[in-house]
Order: structure tokens, then C-alpha cells, then sequence
């Protein structure tokens, strides 16, 4: 070998050793830098003309691991979706109070029935009347403030969500601007260590937000897809297109997020046609999702159930009751029916007039099964105006029942008959009616509307009602605009339903109560419709199609309910008293200080009720599994944020210490290149002397 071979190899040496040094002291310099992985120099040996001659010092390269680092994505992305969630949840626990606090529904619902025995056992005084009228007002604004609190936490979450779009947007862009870089430097055969590591950070940060699969490309790109397929990033940028972007209001139904073509710039242009619209997306998008179009809305649905069970019960007894004196008349809510409809009853009811007093001046027993099978409402009405004899007149206008004593003092009372008592849709005559409610709303109806299959819908051509269906998930499935047309029927609108798109995941029907019920196949368990907008009015009554066949929970009227106001202000007109049926006229019909209403009250409250699609059950029960499966889900969220805390730990761990900075091993390369590097200056110091010496010779 030559002495300018050996010296060549030798300053090849140098450089390597200088390369390896100024690598380890880059890598020292970034030791406990999250995100930083460290850098080794690619030495290769060097030949000429078939001899080796020294090393070829590369460029420096990253020490990663592919496979680490999509853990590392996966394992972010379900934490991210865990802490928001728990976040949240946690928010609602604290909405509903700590477990037996005053100030709680729970307690708030058990004063009610502990109101309702105190008036059984003190004559129904004025004060314990009182309580117990103020005690269900304070339950109904409890449920109140509660749907409006969830209302508000809905609106959170919206708002997050228009961030989140906004930070995934800018990070797709940071993400797609280094992919060039990295792709240039690769072109080049230039270190990408630098770009590489922020990009990695930012795909990580990504991942937090939305569950993504990446994907490395030859050219040293990477690719990133939603969980679900979608393209977020190829060699062209895509951003997210949300309408709602900052918007924070809660709403009936939100629009999806779109994915569209972007220019480099982050411009949008046109649609990709793929869509993020549910949870699956993963990340904390999915668990935004999740809460703003599941959780949440099924929270304040169940709440409507809960309202709907207390007030039926409640106006049930209160409508089987009466106070002394009776009133000057009985107004009814608005039902949703025409003169003209079926009239539908089964048993019989009593309708009296009496003297302030309680002396009986009139009465009617109609007895229901005996009239003929066409019998409408206005027929009734006319049967009751017969029976009274003038004594009371009956008016049924713009879809509400009144009845009105005549002669000063009188006044009205509606009773059940003992052996068979009237019902409509599983409530009595003046239940269903409205005529003696304890609580009121002016948006429900309050009780099933009792329709059936061949009953006239009343909805007028070009009215319309949207029904969405979404899985467990929160994922849209599909929606429908029911389009009833004029002159058709109740079971018309059940055949529509079953035949649109929504048909194909489930049955419509209609239940013995007139309430329209969904029965998600089986695959589809947990599917819930909800009903974003309704244009429909039933012959110009103010009902529409939520209202009268009570298809969600949302149409319970909870909003607007209240205790009447006129029984709030005077507790001597909460209806406690019986009527005596059997009384003649001339006779005592009512008396005061009876306390079977109150009694009433108590057991009504017990007992169990028909709640739909949500069993039969009592309102206490009911309430304790609401508020019970509340707090279960957030003591769950909780748990799986520590889990997922640790996976993703875990995760980071892993990858860092495959791919970080170890001191201990930095230092001992480091001496190790010092080491070669002396062994090459020796080596140039020796080739140097041998030079001098063949210099002296000639």
C-alpha cells in the first residue's frame, strides 16, 4: 500500500471519528427532548479500483422504530378520547350533586312523597298542601335546570369540537409542509433528522385529536387515514370543513364534517366525498362525537321520560279528585283532536254539578261501552250537555275540553266510576282532557294520545317532520323526511316509515296507548331516532307529529311545565276530595277535610307506570337508574382515563427508549471515537515520518 493510500485512509478515519463526535454531541445536547430521536453517522468502507481505502462518512440518520411509534399514535388517540369524555362526565356528576344532598332531584322527588304522606296525616291542612305543591314545583325546576345545564355542556363540547377541527386542520397543513422537506432531503440524500422528528410530534399531537393510521412512503413521505379509510394526507392535502366551526350553541342536529381537497396554502376545494360524522373517529374528535350527539341527548331524553312518569302520576290523582268548593269550571290542555274523532273511551265517567257546599244539584254517568262504535267527541260533548240538563255546559273548541257550571256558586266536578273507570290510552276522561291537572305544560300534551291505525293523522300536505336514526355509536345512519299527504291515516305514516330508508334497520308501530315505537334489529341494539325538526300540525291544533304519537323523549314538555299557578298560590285548590257517585241529587256529594286524594297521591307515586320503551317501573326507581347510570359512566370514564394515561405512557417509554438519547451510552461512544480518532492521527503522524525519512534518503 502506498504512503498517500495510508494517509488517505487515515484522514478518511479522522473525518469519521469527527462525524461520529459532532453526532454524539448533537445527541447529548437533546438528551430528555421529547420527540427527539438520536442520530448514528452511516459509515461504509471505501474502495478504489478494487483496494479499500478508508471509510465513507454518510449522512446522518434517525434511530426509530415504525412499529413504536404507531403505538405510540394509537395509544394517544385513545387517550385523548378517554380525558375528554371523563371531562365531561365529570362535569355532569357535578350537575346532579353529591349523593343525598338536599339540593339533589333524588331528594327533591322523595320530598314529594314525603309532602304527600304528611297530608295524610294532618287533614290536608293549608300548610302541609303547601309543601307538597311547592315540593313538586321545586322537583319540575330541578328537572328543568338540569336538561338546560346538559343543554349548556352540549354547547361546550360544540365549541370543542370547531377547535379541534381547526388544530387538525393546521397540523394536517405543519404535517404536509414537512413531508416536502423531508422529501427533498431524502431526494438529496440529506440528513432529515430534524424535520422528521417534528413531524413525528406533530403526528403524534394529531393522533390525540383523531385516530389516524400513518403510513410511510418510499420517497419519505407519509400517509395518513382516518380509522375508518378516510385520506387526511397523501402527496395532496386534505382539511376538515365544518360549518358549525366556533359555534357552541346546542342543537336538534349538527352537520357532519366534511373532508376536502386543500391547496397547499390550506385553501378548501372541492369534496372528497368522505365524511367524519360519529365517534369512530376516534381520538378526542370521537369522544366529542360521542357526548355531543349520544351521551348527552340520551341524558336529557331520559330526563323527559322522568318528567312525563311524575307528571302523569301526579295528574292522574289530581284528576280523579276535586276541591271544596268545586270550581266555577273545568278548562282542559290542548289534546291534539278535532270534534270529530274517534271518541275512543272504555268504562264510564260521572260529570256533576254541585252547590259550593258540596249538595249535588246534577249529574250524568256516561257509560262509554254503551255508545255506538262510531261515537266521536262532539258526541260526547253533546251526551254530557243532555245529561246536565243545563245545569252545565260542555264545549270542546280548538281541541280542548271545558265544562262550565251554570247558576251562581255551582261548580264542576269529573269523576271515575268506581267499577269501571273511564280511559283513553291507559288515562281517564279527565286526565286525558286535562280538566283538573296539577301540572301543566303548553307544549305537550302530557298523557299518550290513545290514536289508532285507522285514525285520520290530520297533517296537511307539505308539512313535514325529519327522523335521523343513530347507532350506538352516535354515527348517523340515515335520516328521512316524512312527507305526510292530506285525508290519510295514523297508519298510513306507520307504513311510510316502514318503508323509508329508516325501515331497513328496524319495525315502526304503533303501541295500545296511540305511541309510535322503533324496533331496532338486532345488530343494531341501542339505535335511537330523534326528531331534528317537525313542521307538522295536526288540523291546526298547535300538535304535531312528536307530540301526538310521542316518538322521543324530547317531546315531553318538559321545558314549559309547571305547577298550575292558581294551585301554587291558594293550596285549597289542589283537588283532594272523592265524589260520592252514589249520592242523589239534593244530597252531600263532596265534603270537606277528606283526605283520600292524599292518599291517593302516596300510593300513585309508589306504584309502577307504564313509561314506554322504557318499561314499567316507579318513578323512584326510575330516577335512581338515570342518575345511578350517571354517575356509573363517569366512575368508567374515570377508570379508562387511567388506563389510558398508562397505555400511553407505556407507549412513549417504549419508543423513547428505543429511540432517546441514553447518556451513559452517548459518553461511551463518545470515548470510543475519541479513541479512533487519536488512532488515526497516530496513524497520519506515522505515514508523516516515513515521508521524512524517505525525503532524507534521496
Amino acid at each position: 500500500m502506498s504512503l498517500n493510500s495510508i494517509l488517505g485512509s487515515a484522514v478518511s478515519g479522522l473525518a469519521a471519528a469527527q462525524a461520529g463526535l459532532k453526532s454524539v454531541s448533537n445527541n447529548i445536547a437533546n438528551v430528555g427532548v421529547s420527540g427527539y430521536a438520536r442520530e448514528t453517522v452511516n459509515l461504509t468502507t471505501g474502495v478504489v479500483s478494487g483496494q479499500v481505502s478508508g471509510v465513507v462518512v454518510g449522512e446522518p440518520s434517525r434511530v426509530a422504530d415504525r412499529f413504536l411509534e404507531a403505538n405510540v399514535y394509537r395509544r394517544a388517540g385513545d387517550y385523548g378520547r378517554a380525558e375528554v369524555t371523563s371531562g365531561y362526565l365529570d362535569r355532569l356528576q357535578s350537575l346532579l350533586g353529591q349523593p343525598g344532598a338536599a339540593s339533589g332531584l333524588p331528594a327533591r322527588l322523595d320530598a314529594i312523597s314525603s309532602a304527600a304522606v304528611a297530608m295524610t296525616g294532618s287533614q290536608s291542612s293549608a300548610q302541609t298542601v303547601a309543601v307538597f305543591t311547592s315540593d313538586v314545583q321545586d322537583a319540575i325546576d330541578s328537572m328543568q335546570q338540569l336538561t338546560t345545564d346538559v343543554d349548556g355542556l352540549r354547547g361546550d363540547v360544540e365549541s370543542e369540537v370547531g377547535y379541534s377541527v381547526d388544530k387538525i386542520n393546521s397540523l394536517l397543513k405543519r404535517i404536509h409542509d414537512l413531508n416536502s422537506t423531508v422529501a427533498q432531503a431524502t431526494g438529496l440524500g440529506k440528513n432529515v433528522g430534524g424535520a422528521a422528528d417534528q413531524r413525528m410530534t406533530a403526528i403524534e399531537e394529531l393522533s390525540g385529536l383523531i385516530a389516524v393510521n400513518v403510513r410511510e412512503q418510499p420517497d419519505g413521505r407519509v400517509s395518513i387515514e382516518t380509522a375508518n379509510g378516510g385520506v387526511l394526507l397523501d402527496k395532496r392535502l386534505r382539511q376538515l370543513n365544518y360549518p358549525n366551526s366556533g359555534l357552541g350553541a346546542s342543537q336538534p342536529i349538527y352537520p357532519t364534517i366534511e373532508i376536502r381537497f386543500a391547496e397547499d396554502s390550506g385553501a378548501m376545494g372541492a369534496a372528497t366525498g368522505e365524511k367524519l360524522d360519529s365517534a369512530a373517529v376516534g381520538g378526542k374528535l370521537g369522544g366529542l362525537l360521542d357526548l355531543r350527539d349520544r351521551t348527552l341527548p340520551a341524558f336529557s331524553e331520559q330526563m323527559g321520560v322522568l318528567f312525563s312518569g311524575l307528571s302523569e302520576a301526579l295528574n292522574s290523582v289530581s284528576n280523579a279528585g276535586s276541591t271544596v268548593p268545586p270550581p266555577a269550571s273545568l278548562d282542559g290542555r290542548q289534546t291534539g283532536l278535532v270534534g270529530g274523532d274517534r271518541l275512543g273511551f272504555t268504562g264510564a265517567a260521572t260529570f256533576a254539578v254541585t252547590k259550593a257546599d258540596g249538595t249535588l244539584v246534577a249529574k250524568t254517568a256516561i257509560d262509554f261501552d254503551a255508545m255506538p262504535a262510531g261515537a266521536t267527541i262532539d258526541d260526547m260533548v253533546a251526551a254530557i250537555n243532555a245529561g246536565l240538563g243545563g245545569a252545565g255546559t260542555a264545549t270542546f273548541t280548538d281541541g280542548k275540553l271545558s265544562i262550565k257550571a251554570n247558576g251562581s256558586g255551582n261548580g264542576v266536578v269529573v269523576a271515575q266510576n268506581e267499577t269501571k273507570p273511564s280511559a283513553r290510552a291507559g288515562v281517564g276522561v279527565s286526565q286525558y282532557f286535562g280538566l283538573n291537572d296539577i301540572v301543566r305544560s303548553d307544549s305537550s300534551t302530557l298523557v299518550p294520545s290513545g290514536l289508532a291505525t285507522g285514525d285520520a293523522h290530520g297533517f296537511a300536505t307539505g308539512e313535514t317532520a325529519q327522523i335521523v336514526l343513530r347507532d350506538a355509536s352516535g354515527r348517523a345512519l340515515t335520516s328521512y323526511t316524512l312527507t305526510p299527504s292530506a285525508g290519510g291515516t295514523v297508519g298510513d305514516l306507520v307504513a311510510e316509515l316502514n318503508a323509508s330508508p329508516i325501515g331497513d334497520f328496524g319495525d315502526f308501530s304503533l303501541d295500545d296507548r296511540g305511541r309510535m315505537r322503533f324496533e331496532p334489529k338486532g345488530a343494531l341494539s341501542g339505535a335511537t331516532l330523534s326528531v331534528p325538526s317537525d313542521s307538522t300540525d295536526r288540523f291546526g291544533t298547535g300538535r304535531g307529529f312528536s307530540a301526538m304519537l310521542g316518538l322521543t323523549g324530547a317531546s315531553s314538555g318538559l321545558g314549559d311545565a309547571q305547577v298550575r299557578p292558581e294551585v301554587l298560590a291558594s293550596p285549597g285548590k289542589l283537588p283532594l276530595a272523592r265524589f260520592q257517585d252514589s249520592a242523589a241529587v239534593g244530597a252531600k256529594a263532596l265534603g270537606a277535610g277528606d283526605t283520600r286524594g292524599a292518599t291517593a297521591f302516596v300510593d300513585k307515586l309508589a306504584a309502577s307506570l307504564d313509561l314506554g320503551k322504557d318499561g314499567t317501573t316507579t318513578i323512584e326507581r326510575f330516577s335512581s337508574l338515570l342518575l345511578g347510570r350517571a354517575g356509573l359512566e363517569a366512575s368508567q370514564a374515570e377508570g379508562n382515563l387511567l388506563d389510558a394515561a398508562a397505555r400511553r405512557d407505556d407507549a412513549v417509554n417504549r419508543r423513547d427508549s428505543f429511540s432517546g438519547v441514553n447518556i451513559d451510552e452517548e459518553l461511551s461512544m463518545m470515548v470510543i471515537l475519541q479513541n479512533s480518532y487519536s488512532a488515526a492521527a497516530r496513524v497520519i503522524s506515522t505515514a508523516s515520518e516515513m515521508y521524512d525519512t524517505l525525503l532524507n534518503m534521496v
